[in-house]
């Protein structure tokens, strides 16, 4: 059963090589192979999700070498609620691409498995060095992705998001360097063990080691200052890719988790003072600055760029905190942004009503283009989506946002109150504006310019197929609302596991850590 674990990675892999493989002309096969492999994922997460619902944590050791001394695979039932998260946005990027984004450029359907491949990984790592073989995969995927289509709106942000992203990848390397020159091994677990172990001279360095990882994993998720390439590059993308994206920042977000709990302990690892003094004021930070950016934006692809900025301030605010309540809330806040905010990108290239069709195909022949003003049609379906959306990334009851917040600031009552809440509150107003100006100019009472296409009985089934994308994100998030007992008593179980090491010693070195 432990060689399922390979599945989340085989399914990708093997789709994006045979994608990569088939003829241009294909554009057809290749989107039905591109959509059948991310629907074939959300079973095997589901199905996974299941497993690790009954507390084993299965291991996987590559090529038969045990741990610490072989490449190992483990799920959690945090790893587990990542597979699924990520499988509903592939599923629902997959098909919204094949309405339109993917015929810009060539590949996209073979990057996007590829992209899957990193995601999947990521969560799926034992060991630091594979995390950043994972990682690289889905950047490098992500780089061509995030520039598909051309165009100045992509380029430009683009290269600023190859450059820093290279810069964070190098110090990637060398703070595992240092770690491992220190512990002599790369397997989470057992570093977390020979760390506790290091004498007092040797601490210096693994608080510097520490450090630099979790700047570089705060460079992925856009935490303050590390910000400034999240919203013109997220802004720029396709709808698809931007949705896909959605759960980027969240890798980062996964991986302080991740480490936090595994390699350098809690309060009395070497980075407890980094955790609860700067990165707490850094995630204020980040909240309020993606809150004061939102009354700048001018369009809902910008606003949810800033939403996504806002959410990762929250989501790391409540990890620094390292209490089993306050990683709880952050384990249901953060699929219920992820969602709300892919949903708005994909509203967004709907909503943008100064573009020309996307696909050439649809557009009428060069001489006969023209167009008029007119009301949307079917501009209430698109309104109504929205105001679901933006209730639900601001924290409004009665959706899933707010259940998320609530829960956060409830974590957050003592010494961190006095700052937590005028920041958490004050953004959620700024936020509320923020939307109703622009939901105001560009959704409900915005023009639109009706071009004349060739065949207008297949755009209308484009667009209601691009609909039922957001539609099906915003599903979850009801879900998250209608099962929010379910889900509480899961996230509950997975900040516990989190915090249970002897559990992990045991399914990945074979005995408990002496001590425990």
């Amino acid at each position: 059963m432990n060689q399922a674990l390979l599945l989340p990675l085989l399914v990708p892999m093997f789709a994006g090589a045979l994608l990569a493989m088939m003829p241009a002309r294909r554009q057809t096969w290749q989107r039905g192979v591109s959509v059948a492999a991310s629907l074939a994922l959300l079973p095997v997460a589901v199905w996974l999700l299941c497993v690790a619902d009954s507390g084993a944590i299965p291991v996987v050791a590559m090529g038969n070498w045990p741990a610490p001394f072989g490449i190992v695979l483990q799920l959690d039932r945090l790893g587990a609620l990542m597979l699924v998260l990520t499988a509903v946005l592939a599923v629902a990027a997959s098909v919204h691409a094949s309405c339109g984004d993917a015929r810009l450029g060539r590949h996209f359907d073979a990057l996007f498995q590829f992209q899957l491949m990193g995601l999947n990984g990521a969560f799926l790592a034992g060991d630091l060095f594979n995390l950043f073989v994972f990682f690289e995969i889905l950047l490098i995927a992500s780089y061509s992705l995030l520039v598909h289509g051309g165009g100045a709106r992509r380029i430009g942000p683009g290269l600023h998001y190859v450059l820093i992203n290279l810069v964070g990848s190098s110090f990637f390397l060398i703070a595992i360097g240092i770690l491992y020159g220190l512990t002599g091994t790369l397997n989470m677990v057992d570093m977390g063990v020979r760390l506790q172990a290091l004498d007092a001279s040797s601490q210096p360095l693994a608080v510097a080691g520490g450090t630099m990882l979790l700047l570089v994993f705060l460079l992925k998720a856009a935490a303050f200052p590390l910000y400034f390439w999240l919203p013109r590059a997220y802004a720029g993308a396709t709808p698809s890719v931007a949705a896909l994206f959605a759960v980027m920042t969240k890798v980062g977000v996964y991986a302080v988790l991740r480490t936090q709990a595994l390699v350098f302990g809690l309060d009395t690892g070497p980075l407890a003072g980094f955790m609860h003094g700067w990165l707490w004021w850094l995630a204020l930070t980040t909240m309020a600055v993606g809150a004061i950016g939102a009354l700048a934006a001018r369009e809902v692809r910008v606003l949810t760029g800033y939403l996504v900025l806002t959410s990762v301030g929250m989501l790391l605010a409540g990890t620094s905190l390292q209490t089993y309540d306050a990683w709880a809330a952050v384990l249901y806040y953060l699929p219920s942004t992820t969602l709300c905010t892919a949903a708005l990108f994909l509203l967004a290239g709907a909503l943008d009503t100064r573009q020309e069709p996307a696909d050439p195909a649809l557009e009428r022949p060069a001489g006969k283009a023209g167009g008029r003003a007119v009301k949307r049609p079917g501009m209430r379906m698109e309104g109504a989506l929205f105001l679901v959306a933006i209730v639900t990334a601001i924290g409004l009851p009665p959706m899933s946002g707010f259940i998320g917040k609530t829960m956060l600031l409830r974590a957050t009552l003592g010494p961190g109150a006095p700052a937590a809440w005028p920041v958490i509150l004050g953004a959620s107003l700024l936020l509320l504006v923020a939307a109703s100006r622009t939901g105001s100019r560009q959704v409900w009472s915005a023009p639109y310019v009706r071009h004349g296409v060739r065949s207008p009985g297949r755009r209308v089934v484009l667009r209601r197929w691009k609909l039922a994308c957001a539609m099906f994100l915003l599903a979850g998030n009801l879900a998250l609302v209608l099962f929010a007992g379910q889900v509480e008593r899961y996230v509950d179980a997975t900040a516990g596991q989190l915090t249970d090491t002897p559990a992990y010693r045991q399914a990945v070195l074979g005995t408990p850590a002496q001590g425990d």
